[in-house]
């Protein structure tokens, strides 16, 4: 079996994490990307010699959505997703040896605003407005390939946390300058993936070839944002923190030019398909978590 891994939008937070575990395996990694000095997605032939005789190709593209929602912005987001998955598409079909298993991100707010129940796989209830079409439309093109010698399994992501990137560093700034309280009501649900989770959600679904369809990919235990700030202030030894209101967080967002649904969209979602199949979570709660990704922090401090 190859030993190739394609890793497309490879350059970010998840990306770079997927890319350090695979080689530490003895993986050779192919990367899809804008930046130098990897495959352009341009190159349609570049991507064919990769794709073509890999074990796996995994689809992680896709313009960050912590931006304003104005059209130029909203197209770029709907885009970058769709015709990226289309070029993956489009060169499987072509492939000689197509690869066993392509895994393509999607999103976990494609389920709807929810503060009064969990959504699964199963039971879930789709919301409306921009986030939710393009959680839509992206899965539409995903599945809309037949491919018979590759399986397809789409992640729906929920927020990501480890100590290199993504929204942690944000949140213990905000604990650092006395910020630390509640937002908003702080009754909305917080549903989260430790990076380290993701990644073995990945090989467990490669191990498994019984495994496609759509998965949730969080933790099984999410918690309510002023618990997530509470946690966050334990953390790192705050016992205080200023609330921020509906009103602050909405003008907040206009000044840092981003969208406040990002953090009062009530985000309740389980990985009831992965708990059936047997899937075990290093990190299941956010203690557990936060106390991770501190240690690595502190380590990282004491070494520099």
């Amino acid at each position: 079996m190859s030993k190739r891994v394609v890793l497309a939008g490879g350059t970010g937070f998840i990306g770079q994490y997927f890319e350090k575990k695979y080689r530490e395996e003895g993986y050779d990694i192919a990367i899809i990307s804008r930046q130098e000095p990897h495959i352009n997605w341009n190159d349609r032939e570049g991507i064919l010699e990769a794709v073509d005789g890999a074990s796996l190709v995994i689809n992680l593209a896709g313009k960050s959505v912590n931006c304003r929602y104005n059209e130029r912005n909203k197209k770029e987001i709907l885009n970058s997703r769709i015709d990226t998955t289309l070029i993956i598409g489009e060169t499987i079909e072509k492939c000689e040896n197509p690869p066993a298993l392509w895994i393509n991100s999607s999103t976990a707010t494609i389920y709807r605003h929810a503060e009064d129940r969990p959504m699964t796989e199963d039971h879930g209830e789709e919301g409306e407005g921009f986030s939710v079409n393009v959680g839509k439309r992206w899965e539409e093109v995903f599945f809309c390939f037949n491919l018979p010698s590759t399986r397809q399994a789409a992640l729906r992501i929920t927020i990501a946390l480890g100590k290199d990137g993504g929204v942690i560093p944000v949140y213990q700034n905000l604990v650092k300058f006395g910020l630390g309280g509640k937002q908003g009501s702080g009754e909305q649900m917080f549903s989260w993936i430790h990076i380290e989770d993701l990644y073995r959600i990945v090989r467990f679904i490669e191990a498994r070839e019984d495994m496609n369809g759509v998965f949730n990919c969080g933790s099984p235990n999410p918690v309510q944002n002023k618990e997530l700030m509470r946690l966050l202030r334990q953390s790192m030894g705050r016992d205080f923190g200023m609330p921020a209101t509906d009103w602050m967080l909405k003008a907040g967002a206009v000044v840092i030019r981003t969208e406040p649904e990002l953090i009062l969209k009530s985000r309740w979602v389980l990985p009831s398909r992965l708990l059936r199949a047997g899937f075990i979570f290093a990190y299941p709660t956010l203690k557990l978590a936060l106390e991770e990704i501190n240690s690595e922090n502190m380590k990282n401090t004491n070494t520099a």
